[in-house]
């Protein structure tokens, strides 16, 4: 383990009181302190008193949340949760709780032969890396804290084989998946009412963020009318339940991530219009250039197609090209 110390000591043991026998700048223990709270307590009385990194390692619940008191994570600094698939190499190591910093950043990290290692390119850590084209397949330009990365969005509509047509979703919450469908069967005519649908994020990653609509919703169009998406074309936008696209934050920032990895097309909700103005019906499809240099607003990324659309029905036109 790489750190900044030439000669870090390392001391493994269960017993509290052993270990403060080792820390020589500790000078005073109450024995009265049991239990887990106890032992966080002092421990942090040791971290504030020696200047030293405690690091304190517990497990997760069934529910997702840390095991033991909920005093525990109001006497630390930072609450760091390591997760991923069990099956896969991955690992992602989020934040729930920081006192010096964000909670919104993510690190990404690979499972090797020589243990954990951060990933060069997180960009391409999670899009299939593959020629051909196949529907259900959309790439999507995501933002976790301020990493942008790419990721591909898999969507599988089937006949299906019960009463209850099955919605299963895999690194992605299954109730927007239900929201979507209900929205493209009454805002864009496909109807999935009486279909099975299967979405996955490729790479094992957990992901709850509003930009992930679109190209969700793409996906399923893709599915369901056997129609492949572009493999040099990404979507990102937040969906409404009237079938309106909601601009997202750091579209620039996520564009140029899209063109730095050679995806040449994007469709992207179109910019909002006063709060008092009338919506417009119709086509309004746009083709957005990027400003010049010096301009107010952040650049877009040159030489990419840019498409603004106002509406879901829009963007599947543009990107099933029907």
């Amino acid at each position: 383990m790489s750190t900044p110390f030439k000669r870090p000591h390392s001391l493994s043991s269960k017993d509290q009181q052993e270990v403060l026998a080792k820390s020589a700048e500790v000078r005073r223990f109450s024995p009265a302190l049991r239990g887990q709270r106890g032992s966080a307590e002092v421990l942090a009385s040791v971290a504030r008193a020696t200047g030293a990194a405690v690091i304190l390692v517990g497990h997760v619940t069934k529910e997702g949340s840390i095991a033991g008191p909920k005093t525990l994570e109001h006497l630390v600094d930072a609450v760091v949760m390591l997760d991923g698939d069990r099956h896969g190499t991955l690992r992602t190591l989020r934040a729930a709780k920081n006192r010096f910093g964000s909670t919104d950043e993510l690190g990404l990290l690979e499972m090797g032969e020589k243990g954990l290692a951060g990933i060069e390119d997180p960009g391409r850590a999670f899009i299939d890396d593959r020629d051909e084209r196949a529907p259900g397949a959309v790439v999507a330009p995501l933002l976790e804290g301020s990493r942008p990365m790419l990721v591909e969005v898999q969507a599988l509509v089937a006949g299906t084989a019960y009463g209850t047509p099955r919605r299963t979703g895999r690194g992605l919450d299954t109730a927007r998946l239900s929201l979507l469908s209900a929205v493209l069967a009454r805002r864009a005519g496909i109807a999935l009412s009486d279909r099975d649908i299967y979405a996955n994020l490729v790479g094992g990653i957990v992901l709850d963020e509003p930009a992930l609509d679109l190209p969700l919703a793409l996906a399923l169009a893709s599915s369901q009318s056997d129609r492949p998406i572009s493999r040099t074309l990404v979507a990102v936008g937040e969906v409404g339940l009237l079938g309106e696209l909601r601009p997202v934050s750091g579209l620039a920032r996520r564009l140029r991530e899209a063109a730095r990895h050679g995806f040449t097309t994007a469709i992207v909700p179109a910019p909002r219009r006063g709060a008092a103005s009338e919506p417009r019906h119709g086509f309004t499809t746009a083709i957005v250039p990027a400003p010049r240099r010096g301009a107010a607003s952040e650049p877009m990324p040159e030489g990419m197609k840019v498409i603004a659309v106002r509406t879901l029905r829009e963007a599947i036109t543009e990107a099933l090209g029907e």
